[in-house]
């Protein structure tokens, strides 16, 4: 069933989602909406697809000359908010004149992209680039006494991971390079299983997930949960699992 336009998520609303920087007022809306409507997944699953691209292009070394990126984000929010009510309007003139629909909503995409640059500040990393990564350990291994140290990823090893994330000009103290199966429930130092985290331009930062972290491994070890769940809910969905393991819509206050 087709819905009337106006029903549907709004480009803004896609990007945050895609961001992970939803509002959680509307988060369970939009979950609702994607889970209804097969064109605003496919509208999500087009940007998503087309992010990747560009972050492919830029691990290449194809665009250097790229503007820094959170004043670009800053940007293209504000530009959002701005057209969101012409949007109707928009739509309307290209579904009238089908010719030129395809180059402007080209041109469009390629715009937001350039200026979205979305792998720099998220509370969720780029799945393509970090779909998280584990060493071959058993339970005993990540539980026993003294097993468990401090691991530092190596300076030559987080620029790598800043250059895949297209960030450059790193401030002082904005973000961890952060394991996203964290070590002490076997995660690996591949750079698979690296992003950078933010410490405070987002709640879900990652003070936040080091709660979290610690709540697992001490599930974990208790036989509350078991090893292979603790890496997978991490690794798909650290925010979702922080919300289940303290019942608690927003991180806590500490």
């Amino acid at each position: 069933m087709m819905l009337p336009e106006d029903s549907h998520l709004s480009d803004q609303e896609l990007i945050f989602t895609a961001d992970g920087e939803l509002d959680p007022r509307r988060k369970a809306h939009v979950r609702s909406h994607l889970a209804a409507c097969w064109q605003c997944r496919t509208r999500l699953r087009n940007m998503e697809n087309a992010i990747a691209d560009f972050v492919q292009l830029h691990s290449a070394g194809l665009n250097r000359q790229l503007p820094p990126v959170s004043p670009a984000r800053a940007m293209l929010k504000a530009q959002l908010a701005h057209v969101r009510p012409q949007s109707s309007s928009l739509l309307w003139n290209l579904r009238a004149q089908p010719a030129f629909a395809l180059p402007l909503v080209a041109a469009a995409l390629v715009v937001s992209v350039y200026l979205w640059s979305r792998p720099t500040t998220g509370s969720i990393p780029l799945r393509q680039l970090t779909p998280g990564a584990v060493r071959s350990v058993a339970k005993s291994d990540v539980c026993t006494a003294g097993q468990n140290r401090a691991f530092v990823v190596p300076v030559a090893l987080q620029r790598r991971v800043f250059e895949e994330y297209g960030i450059r000009d790193v401030p002082p103290n904005a973000y961890e390079v952060d394991y996203l199966i964290t070590p002490e429930l076997g995660g690996s130092s591949d750079i698979r299983n690296l992003w950078p985290e933010p410490y405070s331009s987002t709640v879900w930062n990652a003070h936040v997930k080091d709660e979290l972290e610690d709540r697992l491994h001490r599930m974990v070890c208790d036989g509350q949960i078991d090893l292979a769940t603790a890496q997978h809910e991490i690794a798909t969905d650290w925010i979702g699992a922080y919300k289940k393991y303290f019942n608690s819509s927003r991180p806590r206050e500490n």
